[in-house]
């Protein structure tokens, strides 16, 4: 029995196609090249049997449609090569009410693909937000999470840079603990991917890579965009494999997430052209993490947990330094700190973990910190530190007694001799030293001390506040108004550079979550950072995103994405029309200043005319007011601050 016809309207007014010119139509899924010639309207196939060239961008010449790519002819109505048995396929027209309609047969059912399966495992194991740019190499598998974004499994925002792409997934990591997939075609939008999967590997994001790639049968012959991606993201990704038609793939794919996951770390898969619409094997299943995975709450060996308690035991002025590591254990650590009276302080990337208000909080070590955490460092008689790296930006001295907790034995001891290292998860460990010490800490009350501190340090912040040079407002000044201002749930996603320092000194965190580019510090990563955070918490958290006028600028067009599917990202940019930072170092290391200063636009102006809120302020009595407004606007919004880049 034969398939019904179904009729698809291709044309609402004949008129628009003249007599002897072509055009690009779609039926259902069926690219037609419609002809208008010797009064007839034709539906050809617009795929050209030879290169692929699409027919209806091509022309009438002599009677004859010519191929825009390399110039064959066929007859524009029959389709038929002239003087050769080749040609294309056509289709039945008719022409009603002035409106043109190709008639195709009912389209099958679609058949499950080898990216269907994988899409679906991939979502099985929780991986459902997808960042990255649709293009020729990928069309399979971005069709397959068409569907599933359409069956409500799967949420993809589509960027203007793969590189913006890596920077919010690995963001997304950074938040959750969870991996989100980048995705991009073969050749120059994978390794557009690479500075955003370093990002995430250094910072331990578990993060997915998915790139399209050229047909294996052309793969070593110089083909276009072709690049061995295997080969180029071995020194990135943990986990790395090329996918094929005789994988098992819904194995391969359960394997790539939990690699990202355990490992926390980069896993790479990458499809070939021609594997991505094939059928899926017969009985082939997608997967999902039920008995895949095990629990990773395993206690420390004997020997080292002794070993730190003893020291805990001994300890009068013991502090507590938590890195990035121990973002998801700090009820625990907070509550084992009031229970010995630690004060607790934090590495940058870890600011914000305990609120600045609480009476043990110091803020940030290092030279993105005050000098509270810093002073009580130095007073402290042990140290104890939990998921940090020790790397000379932390800040953390090696002249203490130091206890380090990490979950990965590597992270231990990698720079210099520890006293007592502990390998085993965090809060595990933290309820073991807490059981220990019950009612056994000799630890003095260092409360008094903190607030102590705090209050000179606002008194300094205080007198800071009045500088003014008449160039400009001082960065003091922006993040005191911050300070005021921003929801105090926010998640907070800033970039590198003296914005970074200052926003470092002098933002008081309270119930923030603060993400970085940590140990990369690559310049761009705000605004990338916070569409990944956005697509994490939805409308439930605010998502701010601090940036100077040569971060943004790497990634200007993502205001466009962030418009396009409304995330509501607020973004105060400090313009001081220079790479401040890198002026700032070229004077400490005696060179000349050169190349550091930039030429703007007003930046207000160009995010509002990507449809979001731009308000511009030069003079700190305006602060506070556009601020509010920047705040309180519904979409995303910009705060364009022209800031004295004397005044950090």
């Amino acid at each position: 029995m034969g398939k019904s016809m179904k009729w698809y309207k291709v044309l609402d007014d004949a008129s628009e196609l003249p007599e002897g010119r072509v055009m690009s139509v779609t039926a259902g899924h069926q690219g037609i090249c419609l002809t208008h010639f010797e009064g007839q309207y034709s539906a050809l196939d617009n795929r050209c049997p030879h290169q692929g060239g699409p027919l209806g961008e091509g022309s009438i010449e002599n009677g004859l449609l010519r191929c825009p790519w390399h110039g064959w002819d066929y007859h524009p109505c029959t389709g038929k090569a002239p003087g050769y048995d080749d040609g294309v396929d056509t289709f039945l027209t008719k022409v009603e009410d002035g409106a043109v309609f190709v008639g195709l047969e009912e389209e099958a059912p679609h058949q499950t693909t080898i990216s269907d399966v994988m899409v679906e495992t991939m979502t099985n194991w929780g991986v459902n937000k997808v960042f990255g740019m649709v293009g020729h190499s990928n069309l399979g598998f971005a069709d397959a999470m068409r569907r599933a974004e359409e069956a409500g499994k799967l949420n993809f925002y589509g960027i203007r840079h793969e590189g913006a792409a890596a920077f919010a997934a690995s963001a997304y990591g950074k938040l959750t603990g969870k991996p989100a997939a980048c995705f991009s075609i073969a050749g120059p939008g994978a390794t557009n991917l690479f500075t955003g999967l370093w990002d995430a590997k250094v910072d331990r994001a578990p993060i997915l890579a998915l790139t399209g790639q050229v047909a294996t049968q052309v793969v070593g012959t110089g083909n276009f965009q072709e690049v061995d991606l295997v080969r180029a993201f071995s020194t990135v990704a943990e986990f790395n494999h090329r996918v094929q038609n005789n994988s098992k793939h819904s194995e391969l794919m359960s394997l790539a997430v939990k690699h990202a996951i355990l490992r926390r770390d980069v896993s790479h898969l990458t499809f070939p052209d021609e594997v991505q619409e094939l059928p899926a094997p017969a009985n082939s299943k997608s997967q999902t993490p039920e008995g895949r995975i095990t629990p990773i709450q395993i206690a420390p060996p004997k020997e080292s947990l002794d070993k730190a308690i003893d020291m805990l035991k001994e300890s009068k002025r013991p502090v507590i330094i938590v890195g990035h590591g121990a973002r998801f254990n700090m009820d625990a650590i907070i509550a084992f700190a009031e229970s010995i009276n630690a004060p607790v302080m934090t590495t940058f990337k870890g600011k914000g973990q305990i609120p600045d208000n609480h009476p043990l909080g110091c803020g940030v070590l290092g030279r993105s910190g005050t000098p509270i955490a810093s002073w009580f460092m130095n007073e402290a008689d042990l140290l104890c530190v939990f998921g940090a790296s020790f790397s000379n930006h932390t800040g953390i001295t090696d002249h203490k007694p130091t206890i380090q907790v990490d979950f990965d034995p590597l992270a231990l001891s990698k720079f210099h001799k520890i006293d007592a290292a502990v390998w085993g998860e965090i809060s595990v460990t933290v309820d073991l030293f807490k059981q220990a010490l019950s009612d056994k800490s000799n630890s003095v009350d260092q409360r008094p001390e903190v607030a102590k501190r705090w209050a000179i340090w606002k008194s300094e912040k205080a007198k800071r506040m009045l500088d003014d040079h008449g160039q400009g407002v001082s960065s003091i000044a922006i993040f005191e108004a911050m300070n005021k201002l921003a929801p105090e749930d926010a998640v907070m996603c800033v970039d590198v550079g003296n914005n970074a320092y200052s926003f470092g000194r002098y933002f008081e965190s309270r119930s923030h979550t603060f993400l970085m580019s940590g140990y990369l510090g690559s310049i761009g990563f705000a605004f990338p950072a916070a569409m990944g955070a956005w697509a994490a918490v939805g409308d439930s958290r605010p998502v701010i995103a601090v940036a100077g006028d040569g971060g943004f600028c790497q990634y200007l067009a993502e205001m466009t994405t962030a418009v396009k599917y409304n995330m509501p990202i607020k973004l105060i940019l400090l313009n001081n029309s220079e790479l401040g930072k890198i002026s700032k170092e070229q004077r400490a290391g005696e060179f000349d200043v050169w190349a550091t200063d930039l030429s703007n636009p007003n930046f207000a102006d160009y995010a509002n005319s990507c449809g979001a809120l731009g308000i511009r302020v030069e003079k700190k009595e305006d602060l506070e007011d556009a601020m509010k407004q920047v705040l309180d606007h519904k979409g995303p919004a910009m705060l364009e601050v022209i800031a004295d880049v004397s005044l950090i």
